[in-house]
């Protein structure tokens, strides 16, 4: 009787045994299918935020290089405004040590104006005792005025029968010819100067001016009149 027992004891045992391993096998399966079935949405899910971290990366970048030129614009008008800024120095450093001596001068302009009016008024006389003082005269004045241009850049320019430049020539008289088809300088009162080509005194002329149309023909009625 014991045996039969142990026997069935047993065999219950292994029945048992078989059914659990069954049960944890088809779990297994379970399990197994359900993890496999999820698999692919995990990787679905993860698609869209790899794709927006790219996206954000790019954003990202552009946005830094639009930052890099706005820099280097800025950096290269700073350095053409400084370049600008140095020329500009530069220049007026030359023109204020150039024309330091320019209140100087322009006094100096009025004792050659002396020197002019003297040597105009003595060509009229007439006397061989006074022609070697003349030349003397002369000669001192030739002289400082070439000490002044070589030396200091102040140079004396003509104007008698040169066409009207308001840039160079200040019309104290006007007066209407037929003759001239421009305005031209008919009189020089003072000579005009310009120091290292800048004009530092215009010439004091008398200004020709030319007839219009309507001023020919009432002369010309005039005269035929007459």
């Amino acid at each position: 009787m014991f045996k039969q027992n142990s026997q069935s004891g047993t065999s219950e045992g292994e029945n048992r045994s078989e059914i659990d391993l069954d049960q944890d096998k088809q779990a297994e399966e379970l399990l197994g299918t359900e993890t496999e079935g999820e698999k692919p949405e995990d990787e679905a899910d993860q698609k869209p935020a790899q794709q927006d971290a790219a996206h954000s990366a790019e954003e990202k970048i552009i946005e830094l290089e639009g930052r890099l030129l706005e820099a280097e614009d800025k950096f290269l008008r700073k350095a053409a405004d400084f370049e600008n800024f140095r020329k500009r120095m530069n220049r007026e450093k030359q023109e204020a040590i150039e024309y330091a001596n320019q209140s100087l001068l322009l006094d100096l302009i009025q004792i050659m104006d002396d020197f002019e009016r003297a040597l105009i008024a003595a060509e009229s006389i007439a006397n061989e005792e006074f022609s070697a003082f003349y030349q003397g005269i002369a000669m001192i004045e030739k002289r400082l005025s070439s000490q002044l241009e070589n030396k200091w850049g102040l140079k004396r320019f003509n104007s008698l029968g040169e066409p009207f430049d308001p840039n160079f020539h200040e019309a104290l008289l006007m007066e209407k010819s037929a003759e001239v088809s421009e305005a031209m300088v008919q009189e020089e009162y003072y000579k005009g100067y310009t120091l290292k080509e800048r004009v530092v005194r215009s010439a004091k002329v008398k200004v020709l001016m030319p007839e219009t149309a309507d001023e020919v023909h009432a002369q010309e009625a005039v005269d035929e009149n007459a």
